[in-house]
This record gives structure tokens, sequence and C-alpha cells, in this order.
């Protein structure tokens, strides 16, 4: 693994919470800092937020935009003044720079996927710094990442990174909400992600960002169970990102699971949309958690959402908690009429001798 850095930063940290303006201190003091990281030997890439907010207070906007058309409206115009001041503060520490718009849709295609990656190697090879941000301007609601703590997961990921620091407006991640506890403290290491954990997590912020410590969570899970260590930390310090590299003690730090998933796994859990629900029986809970089975139609009680053969689907047990997630190989509408049938049956009902024998196939399966 090479050492492969990937930064976020929010719009919490890098604007004023009231307006919306950058603090361009701040934004000198990140290029700074991560052009001596680079200095060191690291590949560096920089996940930014910051172009809606940007947008909308040269817009004279007095808040966040709410609608979709406003937002691209809004990032269209913040893109490029956002990028204009990154050229200018890397470009003075002697640094190249290149703007990498994504959606959704180009994680979400396995070629589209794979084109990424080569263009980021491409950058990093020839000591290029990605900027990377949601292409807002042309993106949707039913495509998008949600938030740039999640884009930076998937990103990391991607490439196999090393580190992956979230820079944010607190300090780490707190047993409680520290603006509401004074008795709440950073828990300064986890080794896994529970589910109260994520339940404990609150939205939160300045009413200018999207995120919250529930989506830093949620990007943690992504990065650690694809080998990536995670850390949470204060973005009002970039400069602690050069302890960060040096393994010194920061923030929050997640460690990455022993068992690494597999690249093309990877891709299905977290760069597909998900399009739709099966539920499964206790029986088949038991084969495809304990026994590495593949889910056959007899294991399905119901299923919820419309979708094709080859979309990813959740595998959920009969109260709705996700188990895994895969590619299923039936339509909904297929699917639909064959719930709960032995592989006998399903040629009778829908008189087709090439269907699948499963619904989803464990090579195309990923455990939650």
């Amino acid at each position: 693994m090479t050492n492969l850095l990937v930064v976020k930063v929010g719009t919490s940290t890098l604007t004023d919470g009231r307006t919306g303006r950058l603090q361009l201190g701040r934004l000198a003091e990140l290029a700074q800092t991560l052009a001596a990281i680079q200095q060191t030997g690291w590949q560096v890439v920089l996940v930014s937020s910051g172009a809606i907010g940007v947008g909308a207070e040269r817009l004279g906007l007095k808040e966040r935009p709410t609608t979709v058309a406003l937002k691209q409206a809004a990032a269209a115009v913040g893109q490029g003044l956002l990028m204009s001041w990154y050229e200018q503060f890397f470009r003075a520490n002697h640094c190249t720079i290149a703007q990498v718009l994504l959606t959704r849709s180009d994680l979400a295609e396995r070629n589209r996927y794979l084109n990424a990656q080569r263009t980021f190697q491409a950058l990093l090879s020839l000591g290029v710094i990605p900027i990377v941000n949601e292409n807002d301007t042309v993106a949707v609601n039913e495509l998008t990442f949600g938030d740039n703590d999640t884009l930076s997961a998937l990103v990391a990921s991607l490439l196999s990174a090393r580190l992956l620091v979230l820079l944010t407006d607190v300090a780490g991640f707190y047993s409680a909400n520290p603006r509401l506890d004074p008795t709440a403290r950073l828990i300064t290491e986890v080794d896994r992600i529970s589910a109260e954990m994520l339940q404990q997590a609150t939205r939160g912020g300045s009413g200018w960002g999207t995120g919250g410590m529930s989506t830093k969570l949620e990007a943690a899970r992504i990065a650690t169970q694809s080998g990536v260590t995670t850390i949470i930390s204060d973005g009002a310090q970039p400069q602690s990102l050069r302890d960060l590299v040096q393994g010194k003690p920061v923030g929050t730090r997640f460690n990455p699971q022993p068992q690494c998933t597999p690249s093309r796994k990877r891709w299905i859990a977290y760069g597909l949309v998900p399009r739709g629900r099966l539920f499964l029986d206790p029986g088949a809970v038991v084969a495809v958690l304990n026994r590495q089975k593949s889910l056959l139609p007899a294991g399905i009680t119901q299923l919820e959402g419309e979708f094709q053969d080859g979309d990813l689907v959740y595998l959920c047990d009969s109260q709705g908690r996700e188990l895994a997630r895969g590619l299923v190989n039936y339509s909904s509408l297929d699917l639909q009429r064959i719930l709960g049938k032995q592989t006998t049956e399903i040629q009778q009902l829908l008189g087709d001798i090439e269907l699948p024998s499963t619904v989803v196939h464990r090579d195309n399966l990923v455990l939650s």
C-alpha cells in the first residue's frame, strides 16, 4: 500500500458559519500543510466541500439553497471561485492541482469506476494533488453521494488509501454531543463502529454544510472496511495533519478492519445505489451470514422497491435490519412471482430455461 492520504474538508471548516464566506487564511494554511506532507513522500488527494456555500454567498443568498435547481446554480458559481483560491494557494507552495468532479454514476458503472481509478493514479504519478468534489451542477437527488464524507470514503476505497482524514468543526467523536453535554469525553480510538455509535451520532453543523457526525461515522465504516485507517479531527487546525501522517494521536482514530473487502466487492457494496430490499426467512439468514451460501428464491419472504436484474439490493432479516448487499439476478416483477418457491418450480412459473437458480450469487454478495 502506498502512502496515500485522502483529506476531506467540510463547508463548516472552510467558511464562516453565519455568512458562508470563505476563510482564506484557513485555505492557505491547509494548502501549505498538504504541500509539506507531499514533499515528505506522501501522495495527497483533497476532497473539498464549499462550492455551494461560496456560490450562495456570491449570489447574495442568506441561507443554504434547498431546491435542486438553486443548489446547482450556486455550485456552478462557487466551484470556479473555490478552485481559483486553491490554485493560488497551492501554486504559492509549488504544487500543481487538478479539479476532479464526480457524480454517483461515475462510480456506479464498473467501467467508469475503473476509469476514474486510472485517472486518479495518473494524476498522482505526475505529482498532482487532485481536488475532488461532487459535480453538484448536474447531480440529481436520486444519484448523489449525499455528502462529501461519503464521497471521500469512496475515493479512499477506490484508491486503497493508507489514511483518510475527515476535518470537521469538532475535535473528534465524543461520548455525547459536546455542544450540549459538558461531560462529553473525546473517544480517541475505535476498533469497530457499532450500531449504538451510529444511533448516538447526531446531525448538526452550521446550516451551510450537509453532513454531521452520523455521516462521518458512516464514511469511517466504509473506509475501515476497505482497509483504510480513518481519523476525525478538528479542521480549525490543519497543521495537525503533519502529526497524523507521522502516527501521532490526534482526534479519533478508527482502525481498519482485519479482513479487507476485495476491490470488486467494495464497488458492489459502496459504489452502487441500492434499488430495493429483500426480506429473508431465518434459514436464509443463517445460510447467507454463517454458511457463505448464495440466496435462493425459497429463502425470501417479501420484497420492496422496483429493480431490474443486475441492480443492487439490500438483504434484510424479518425486522428489516440490513445483513448484506448484492446484485440481484431477477427483476422485482419476476422475483415477486417466485418468492418462497423451490428452484425446480421457477422454470414452470416463468417459462425460461435459462433463468439462474440463485437470486443473489455469493460472488456478488457483500456482508454489511
